[in-house]
């Protein structure tokens, strides 16, 4: 006899799936569809780091790792934290490897939350940030930040948004799906409302090497911030190395000794090949990030130019692969402007409101695409808004 109860946790069954896998997995079985929906590099990871993962396995490192990683990758992270982001961190006591730079967001969040302890993050955001905080037990409050700010963060949508019981804020930026940064002021007057409020910040930095403008800051470099900041990065995203899923945390030692109880326990430790791979990205890979950000760079220029040709105003993002357009004169919600873009054209394009509701009216265009790729997808998507507006 099949179960009659409901065995599903209902802080899991309320969360829905992920909008950026639902229109990937779509387009995924129509022939001849151009994509532009996964946040994937489609460089293929450099060869030296490849073959430091091959070199590893040949010579038989397949065991575990201590929990923390390789202490020599440790050391490898310390120093690059110190060279690129001026920040010290201890590589015995202040950092994790972790599988992926989400799975480090999910330990710092378990690490420091409480069930009904209220966590702020900046919206439209990557899609995991408000789930993560729910599987928590963590109560979600969203900062919008609309496209008149260039989708940065204002000082006054922040302070208007803190309800008593918040106790961390999660930032991004460069930020997943819009390409918005924050400048050094900004960022400064936020580590003072972080301190006057005595809460921490989780700092999701994984695109900040994928910097186009300016000079990058991390909240944790600023005066009396790395005391209060969870530092996350990794290696997917500038290295290209999605699928050897490896992430680091930094943090001060109190934090990171609750973060790796959890992660001891969930995960072990991360895959000592992918840690090998990752030394020699840290040592010799800067070369490998300027060559590809400045092909993004070419990319982003002309798939932006391309929106506003074509009606679709966008702005242009200063970091990360993603064009962020809106569709609001076509009079439609971004769902139905994604499902049409697919059964018109076959292209693939993320609904805004998956990364919620500040995203409305708008869709994620991956420019993480080749240049063809772009230029195909952009003729189709000039074809279809056509049809949409002829059917208004």
């Amino acid at each position: 006899m099949k179960p009659t109860r409901n065995f599903i946790a209902s802080h899991v069954s309320d969360i829905p799936k992920s909008g950026i896998r639902e229109f990937f997995a779509i387009a995924s079985t129509m022939k001849d569809a151009v994509s532009l929906g996964i946040g994937e590099p489609d460089f293929i990871t450099p060869w030296h780091i490849r073959e430091a993962a091959i070199f590893a396995l040949e010579h038989g490192k397949t065991s575990y790792t201590d929990n923390r990683g390789l202490k020599q990758l440790r050391a490898e992270v310390s120093k690059y934290v110190a060279r690129k982001y001026s920040m010290e961190y201890d590589p015995e006591r202040e950092v994790l490897l972790t599988v992926g730079a989400s799975e480090g967001m999910d330990m710092a969040l378990r690490a420091i939350i409480n069930p009904g302890d209220k966590v702020m993050f900046h919206e439209p955001c990557f899609v995991s940030y408000e789930a993560t905080i729910r599987l928590c037990h963590g109560v979600p409050v969203p900062v919008s930040t609309p496209a008149e700010t260039g989708f940065s963060l204002d000082m006054n949508a922040v302070r208007k948004a803190w309800v008593p019981g918040c106790k961390a804020m999660i930032i991004n930026f460069p930020t997943n799906p819009t390409g918005g940064v924050v400048d050094k002021k900004t960022l400064e007057e936020l580590a003072e409302f972080i301190k006057e409020k005595d809460m921490l910040v989780i700092s999701d930095e994984i695109y900040s090497n994928l910097l186009f403008e300016g000079t990058h800051t991390s909240i944790a470099s600023l005066d009396g911030m790395k005391d209060r900041t969870i530092f996350l990065h990794g290696f997917s995203k500038a290295f290209a190395m999605t699928g050897f899923r490896m992430g680091y945390a930094c943090a001060p030692a109190e934090i990171m000794e609750a973060m790796v109880k959890i992660h001891q326990y969930a995960i072990m430790c991360a895959s000592i090949i992918c840690q090998e791979a990752a030394i020699e990205a840290l040592r010799n890979g800067d070369s490998d990030i300027e060559q590809m950000r400045d092909e993004y760079m070419t990319r982003r220029d002309y798939i932006v130019g391309r929106f506003n040709d074509m009606g679709l105003k966008c702005h242009l993002p200063k970091g990360t692969f993603y064009a962020f357009p809106s569709v609001k004169s076509l009079g439609l919600k971004s769902v139905d402007f994604a499902k049409k873009a697919l059964e018109l054209q076959k292209v693939a394009v993320v609904p805004g409101s998956a990364f919620g509701p500040s995203g409305e009216g708008f869709v994620r265009a991956s420019f993480s695409t080749s240049y063809e790729n772009l230029i195909e997808a952009a003729d189709r998507l000039e074809r279809a808004v056509a049809k949409m507006r002829r059917k208004k």
